[in-house]
């Protein structure tokens, strides 16, 4: 892959702590590469900001000129401006970069040193409403610079994050590093996804370009080809992975932030994404989903898989076209009823999709749902899902990218599927297939085991499945009734694999195609 190439417009600063100097930092942990533009010179130390000067206009367009046609970027970060007339300047090449091709404008609004300097007037202020943030892909500001772009001081993070993108920005992600809260945690708005993108707040001397650091992972992220979401819990995970207790700071004041090259297969750096705070760990521990993983639509094929050795067996029953309400709810208690006898007689686990509810009530305890049918509950539901869950409820959440398994991650699921692993029929997606690399990754960095999904025809690919480090695996159409293949061969073809672990894995790939 060419290596992604990165504009980051930005001011320098003197000390080497903040602007284009953490830029760089950012983008080396990334592994872009980074065009760094000057906007301003900063009179700085580790302990305060003694001046700024904008550079002229015109210097700024020279630079980004003589770049254009060498080295055009995927993506674009802004950070100190320094003036009206360089906001204009940004603008206007955005508009003509975007003429050429695919841009990502990721605006970090430095309106405020952290050591309290001010860096803009009402005048900068109005520019970046009226010009920059209409067309930017992201806008990361701290809660304070949040409260300046909106011209107003409420502190309800989740409406000013909402107001923002209303402003026009496709995405926004408030950041709480300056919050004084026991968890370090982002407010995250965006189509794809919305929530609090959280991690333990670790102890730290070296915070000096968290924000810088924070944007320029986003736009690294997204030169990458990833889409905001995904960018955003790599963003997250990257800056978190550059404060450390024990950092040797070079000044009297805090040190520079040092992200790390290997912080995207460290596991303790994935965060959760939740409405609110994370939920609390379900009680006890119960043997984890291993091996051989099977689908069905009908309770009569659950008993004649149990009978056959397979031990997890999930019910996937859907309502047909038509079909009266009455006559729905009663085959489907009927089905769940029968397919929990047959596990039981068999020392088989029944796993029930999306039916939550029902199958609860009639003494299965394993439910699955998908993302879709978790975003639908309703704030009552959510409760009911989660007192279940306290009560001794199993859980098993799908997952497609990287934000969806920072969403599993924060209900603490028995296990997180990975998909689809190949190309699948029997579901309408828009993600790519995940292959084997992606499973590897999410075997390794997800919290709780990991189920593969999606496309496993032939026992070869399941034992490939097992190689790479899953709990499981989910067979559908070859275990029907017209496959080739048995129970038996399914069954061994799990056990070929079982006990290997990958190699290096190194960076996911993207699963969803970006705009």
């Amino acid at each position: 892959m060419k290596t992604p190439i990165v504009w980051s417009i930005s001011g320098q600063d003197s000390g080497g702590g903040a602007g284009l100097s953490a830029d760089q930092r950012a983008a080396d942990a990334a592994e872009v590469h980074l065009c760094p533009i000057v906007a301003a010179l900063t009179a700085q130390s580790s302990v305060a900001v003694e001046s700024v000067h904008p550079v002229p206009p015109e210097q700024l367009h020279a630079q980004l000129e003589a770049l254009a046609d060498d080295l055009a970027p995927r993506a674009l970060k802004t950070g100190l401006l320094g003036s009206v007339a360089n906001v204009r300047v940004v603008a206007q090449w955005v508009d003509r970069l975007r003429q050429r091709g695919p841009l990502a404008l990721v605006v970090d609004p430095v309106l405020r040193a952290s050591t309290g300097e001010s860096f803009a007037n009402v005048a900068l202020v109005e520019a970046y409403r009226r010009e920059l943030l209409p067309r930017a892909t992201f806008v990361t500001p701290n809660r304070r610079e949040a409260a300046r772009l909106l011209l107003r001081h409420d502190h309800d993070v989740p409406d000013q994050a909402r107001d923002l993108r209303a402003l026009g920005t496709e995405a926004v992600c408030i950041t709480g590093g300056d919050a004084e809260e026991p968890a370090a945690r982002d407010h995250w708005h965006s189509a794809h996804a919305t929530g609090w993108l959280t991690l333990p707040r670790r102890t730290a001397s070296n915070t000096h370009g968290t924000g810088c650091t924070f944007a320029t992972a986003l736009a690294a992220a997204i030169a990458r080809g990833f889409v905001p979401a995904d960018a955003a819990v790599i963003a997250k995970m990257l800056t978190t992975s550059g404060l450390h207790p024990d950092a040797l700071n070079p000044g009297r004041g805090a040190g520079p932030v040092r992200p790390h090259h290997g912080f995207i297969t460290d596991r303790s750096l994935l965060p959760t994404l939740s409405d609110d705070e994370p939920l609390a760990p379900p009680p006890g521990t119960a043997a984890p989903v291993q091996g051989l993983y099977a689908i069905t639509d009908h309770a009569a094929h659950v008993e004649t898989l149990v009978e056959h050795g397979v031990r997890t067996v999930q019910l996937r029953l859907k309502r047909t076209e038509g079909e009266p309400d009455a006559a729905w709810q009663a085959r489907l208690l009927g089905q769940i009823s029968h397919a929990r006898a047959a596990a039981l007689a068999h020392g088989a686990t029944l796993i029930v999709n999306d039916h939550w509810q029902q199958a609860a009530a009639l003494g299965v305890d394993f439910v699955h749902l998908g993302q879709e049918d978790l975003l639908a509950l309703g704030h009552e539901e959510r409760d009911q899902l989660a007192r279940a869950r306290a009560a001794g409820l199993r859980l098993g959440l799908s997952s497609h990218s990287l934000w969806e398994l920072a969403r599993a991650a924060a209900w603490q699921p028995d296990y997180i599927a990975c998909g689809p692993v190949w190309p699948t029929l029997t579901k309408a997606m828009p993600w790519r297939p995940q292959g084997l690399h992606n499973l590897a990754w999410w075997a390794a960095m997800s919290p709780a085991p990991v189920v593969a999904i999606g496309g496993i025809l032939a026992p070869e690919q399941l034992t490939a499945v097992a190689r790479a480090g899953a709990s499981a695996g989910c067979v559908v159409r070859g275990l029907q009734a017209d496959s080739p293949y048995t129970a038996s061969t399914w069954l061994e073809a799990w056990q070929h694999g079982a006990g290997t672990r990958p190699g290096a894995i190194g960076w996911p790939q993207p699963s969803l195609d970006a705009a």
